[in-house]
């Protein structure tokens, strides 16, 4: 016999998994890239859909409600669970990595053809542009992109040196450990006296935000 599943809506119930974490509407927001007002809306949806309070709403500070609090790790849980199985489906053969480019980044500082040749467990795809928007709704699984490289939930590594906006390898906290990942971001850790070196500009600088 099939079943049906009956669940709220995925966004809210992010929504309410970020602010659940956070305790701040405000950092939810941040870390989703949407607006505090859009995530306190979306968990007002999800309260009225559930029929329970899920946050105290005191002096500007969010309290878990006790529905709240045996909900979150159920639905955090549940997340881990769908990355988890998600992370585990590699296509015969190797690995499909989906890298993000914002528009003026210059494809040739990669080496591309150099890091497939070396990496040939890894099938590495690009799409370009994209932005922050691509990374947190999953279509790409890491992403370089322009700005200050401060994303809650997110690690950030500089590429190419200096301080101010710049490029940033950029990577949900949760995956950007994993083999495929690591072996790109090594591959832009390449010595000076690589191949690499003739790409003016590429490298990792050692800065880390999570």
């Amino acid at each position: 016999m099939a079943m049906t599943y009956v669940l709220p809506p995925l966004n809210a119930l992010r929504a309410f998994e970020a602010a659940a974490r956070h305790l701040s509407f405000k950092l939810a927001a941040h870390e989703l890239h949407v607006t505090p007002a859009a995530v306190g809306q979306q968990v007002k949806a999800l309260e009225a859909r559930l029929g329970v309070r899920l946050f105290e709403r005191l002096h500007k500070q969010l309290i878990l409600t006790p529905a709240g609090q045996q909900f979150l790790p159920e639905i955090s849980g549940g997340f881990r669970r769908i990355a988890d199985a998600t992370m585990q489906l590699k296509p015969a053969g190797g690995a499909l990595l989906q890298l993000g480019l914002h528009a003026s980044f210059d494809l040739r500082r990669l080496a591309l053809a150099e890091f497939r040749a070396a990496h040939t467990e890894i099938g590495l795809r690009i799409l370009q542009p994209a932005g922050l928007h691509e990374l947190v709704e999953g279509k790409v699984d890491l992403l370089i992109g322009r700005g200050l490289g401060h994303h809650p939930g997110y690690r950030c590594d500089r590429v190419s040196e200096g301080s101010g906006p710049g490029d940033w390898l950029i990577a949900p906290a949760g995956t950007a450990d994993c083999p495929e990942i690591s072996s790109f971001r090594d591959w832009l850790r390449r010595p000076a006296e690589s191949s690499l070196a003739v790409h003016r500009g590429i490298g990792l600088a050692s800065v880390r935000q999570s």
